[in-house]
């Protein structure tokens, strides 16, 4: 993809190809928090969270975007104080024409997401959903098509990703049979004669196709159709899609002591202590990690046969409950997010390809805690 002028639209078009809204939980606000829907964008500041010293930033760099994993914008603004940091923030962002743009746990879910990041960055390749919050609906679609233009339209289709199942691609089934149709006054047809029943040799097309889809299936599909009226079916399936949710599990290559992975764990996510829960000297072999807080997982991790959680903001009793249970426990901080941002500078910089457009991260840390 490449372009020559870029609007926020287009941005949030690209980053909704990775993170789709709906897979946000319902109480999360995901999308465009502040600012335009159609401004010109140039530049891009991708930051974990917006916090005033990073909107100065972004005024400082001349940024037009600001792409964050936390919502700056949770709940309803009754009144917009200016003597109060929130109310000084919106005022700046407003002031300097800067658009803020969230995606939170939508970025968590989503395949190549922040849990996914975060794997990344420990080296482990085997991994699988721990929690499943989504899956994805799918369809059937059946068109007639005219013998001479079926792959035509078959092509247009497997473009726009449609018909996967599973790792195979362009899957469809074919029928040759024949259509009949005629064409009344004020037709233009494709083949035949006002007035004048034709029968032509047709083969039924039918795909699956994802609930995402649909709408680029049926643009495709009318698009390398010849027909002027094209007869088509889409209608839903009892078939399972694919499946989103949040947290990982992953294996290791090898086992190793809590110890010695609590050390992996500070190295690889560059944190200078974690706590701890559990014996030091348990051998590691299955672990599951949940970005940001997630020790309202425990019991999914234990059940999915983890050796350790690795989680943000652990709480006291929630900790004691872990260890009784045997799961040990690995807490970063919440603050290891921002893995994030790396992650979304590579996926737009390979979407957008254009040198016109600069994506920058914000240079700020936004970790409140300090290790003394």
């Amino acid at each position: 993809m490449s372009k020559n002028k870029w609007t926020n639209k287009d941005i949030f078009s690209l980053m909704e190809e990775w993170a789709p809204k709906h897979l946000a939980y319902e109480w999360d606000n995901v999308g465009m928090q502040v600012g335009s829907h159609n401004r010109p964008v140039k530049k891009i500041m991708v930051t974990l969270d917006v916090m005033e010293s990073v909107v100065d930033e972004a005024i400082s760099e001349q940024v037009d975007l600001i792409i964050a994993h936390h919502p700056l914008l949770f709940k309803p603004i009754k009144r917009l104080n200016i003597d109060q940091s929130k109310g000084r923030i919106l005022q700046k962002l407003l002031q300097h024409n800067i658009t803020v743009y969230a995606a939170h746990t939508n970025l968590d879910i989503a395949d190549g997401g922040v849990n996914d990041l975060l794997l990344d960055a420990l080296d482990i390749k085997q991994r699988q959903i721990l929690i499943k919050t989504y899956e994805e609906p799918l369809y059937k679609l059946a068109v007639y098509v005219p013998a001479t233009h079926q792959k035509q339209v078959m092509d247009a289709l497997s473009l726009k990703g449609v018909g996967h199942i599973g790792n195979y691609s362009h899957c469809t089934f074919q029928t040759k049979g024949q259509g009949t149709f005629m064409p009344l006054e004020g037709t233009n047809p494709f083949i035949g004669s006002q007035n004048k029943i034709e029968h032509v040799d047709e083969v039924k097309l039918e795909t699956i196709v994802q609930h995402s889809k649909r709408k680029d299936a049926i643009i495709a599909m009318l698009g390398a159709h010849p027909y002027e009226e094209v007869a088509y079916d889409l209608y839903p399936l009892e078939n399972k899609g694919k499946a989103y949710g949040i947290g990982r599990i992953g294996i290791l290559k090898e086992k190793v002591s809590l110890q010695s992975f609590c050390e992996q764990v500070k190295q690889a996510l560059s944190v200078p202590a974690v706590r701890v829960v559990g014996d030091s000297q348990k051998e590691i072999k299955k672990i599951a990690i949940v970005g940001g807080s997630g020790e309202k997982y425990i019991n999914q991790a234990k059940q999915q046969g983890a050796d350790v959680l690795i989680t943000g903001d652990m709480t006291f009793h929630t900790a004691q409950d872990a260890l009784q249970m045997g799961l040990a426990i690995i807490d970063p901080g919440h603050h290891v997010e921002k893995v994030m941002i790396e992650g979304t500078i590579n996926y737009l910089q390979r979407k957008v390809n254009n040198e016109q457009l600069e994506i920058i991260p914000s240079k700020i840390s936004t970790e409140p805690f300090q290790f003394i």
